[in-house]
């Protein structure tokens, strides 16, 4: 049986410091209970915590390893663009070519602003939206997680879901009626609500494939039809692809879905592995921002050095010829073993996948919205991770979150998480 003494300890000491301890709600492991362990390094497809535990490792900084931990190019080109400095709050020639690899990946994006984080990205493009368009009101998805911005946590699943809070205090009155809410899936909701408020609406948000109520697919024509009645409604379309970008194919969600956003947000896998964010769209809504136009942003550590100098490598790897089917070949046996064992245990899962992204749903309903999503037995979840986790599985805490596969985990990982899951199953 695992120890977590250190762990717990260095919890323990944290909790005086930090409010709960952790740095961001989902750590905190109140979701699933316990104390999360507290990691030391990674390599490859594992973690270490300070305990000397070794975990086989499905959460990868939630999403930007697609590589894996530590992958020795992104390690070596770093180590030289920090011995070159780590910010100079003044432009680089790094900033310009991973715009361009960007906007080559994704024809939507004819120009784009980096920022430091996902949530940054999302809160300036839904600005930008409202500036060009002249109106005050955002649609966004029950569910859908779009940063902590003000107007973006009503109804903002991921971790919201995960402790079970409806909203987040502190957020005024005025944000939260500018954010009108719709189902997941439902494009006639949609629909019904830019007739409700005819001239009213700037955007439209939505994670082309939603990745914080869990992870849930879009149906069949949900996508292409709410680009239909955002151009009929003189509304921009903005895809949040913070998580999708370059995760589920080299052009994100909108090159296997065929649709072409006004604004996509981005993050993640773009920084390598470090803090970093952006969100990029059409020439004419992108020539707003200061100083070309009247939105402002700005940002002392946007376009950091050694977060373009990762990205670079990071897509310049993604780009080589079967990366994106060796890794849909790997994810594609993880989820065909999690299915046999739960069916041979006689457990009630929908598991949903997209590409190298995962959620195993405790349910016997189909997963199509956050209402359906929340049905999923929450306590069953629980028990199944910690069983994982004291086989050396460290799968994400939360009912509510994806599970990542990178490029490092081979065969050998697959096969022990099968097993693993096997007896958690049957436990």
């Amino acid at each position: 049986m695992k120890k977590f003494d250190k762990s717990c300890s260095l919890f323990e000491q944290a909790q005086r410091y930090l409010p709960g301890g952790v740095d961001s709600p989902v750590r905190a492991y109140r979701a699933v209970g316990g104390s999360p362990p507290f990691i030391v390094k990674g390599k490859g497809s594992k973690i270490c915590d300070a305990d000397g535990n070794r975990f086989i490792d499905f959460v990868c900084s939630w999403g930007p390893l697609i590589l894996g931990h530590a992958h020795p190019a992104v390690v070596r080109t770093l180590r030289r663009a920090a011995g070159r400095g780590t910010s100079y709050g003044a432009p680089t020639a790094l900033e310009t070519k991973l715009a361009e690899m960007i906007i080559a990946a994704m024809p939507s994006i004819e120009m784009l602003r980096f920022v430091s984080s996902g949530t940054e990205a999302a809160m300036t493009a839904a600005r930008l939206a409202r500036a060009f368009t002249g109106r005050d009101r955002i649609i966004k998805f029950a569910g859908g997680y779009h940063g902590h911005a003000d107007g973006m946590l009503v109804s903002g699943g991921s971790g919201l879901a995960t402790l079970g809070l409806p909203a987040s205090p502190g957020v005024p009155q005025g944000y939260a009626e500018n954010t009108l809410v719709a189902p997941y899936n439902d494009s006639r909701a949609v629909e019904l609500l830019l007739q409700s408020y005819p001239g009213q609406v700037a955007a439209v948000i939505v994670e082309p494939v939603a990745a914080n109520m869990g992870l849930v697919l879009p149906r069949p024509g949900f996508l292409p039809e709410l680009r239909r009645l955002t151009q009929e409604a003189g509304v921009l379309l903005i895809f949040d692809e913070v998580i999708t970008g370059f995760r589920l194919a080299y052009g994100g969600a909108q090159s296997v879905y065929g649709v072409k956003p006004d604004l996509t947000c981005l993050g993640k896998i773009i920084g390598g592995g470090l803090p970093v964010g952006a969100f990029g769209g059409r020439r004419d809504i992108m020539q707003m921002m200061a100083p070309e136009g009247p939105v402002y942003q700005a940002g002392t550590l946007s376009g950091n050095p050694l977060a373009m100098t990762a990205g670079i490598e990071v897509l310049s790897l993604l780009g080589r010829t079967g990366f994106y089917q060796r890794l849909e070949e790997t994810s594609a046996e993880l989820e065909k073993g999690l299915t046999a064992t739960a069916k041979e245990a006689g457990v009630q899962v929908r598991i949903a996948r997209a590409a190298s992204l995962l959620t195993i749903f405790f349910t016997s309903f189909p997963v199509i919205d956050y209402d359906s999503a929340k049905k999923a037995d929450t306590a069953m979840f629980s028990r199944f991770f910690h069983a994982l986790l004291q086989q050396g599985v460290y799968w994400p805490p939360s009912q509510f979150e994806a599970a990542f596969v990178s490029s490092a985990h081979n065969c050998s990982d697959i096969r022990c998480t099968v097993k693993a899951a096997q007896k958690a199953f049957r436990a």
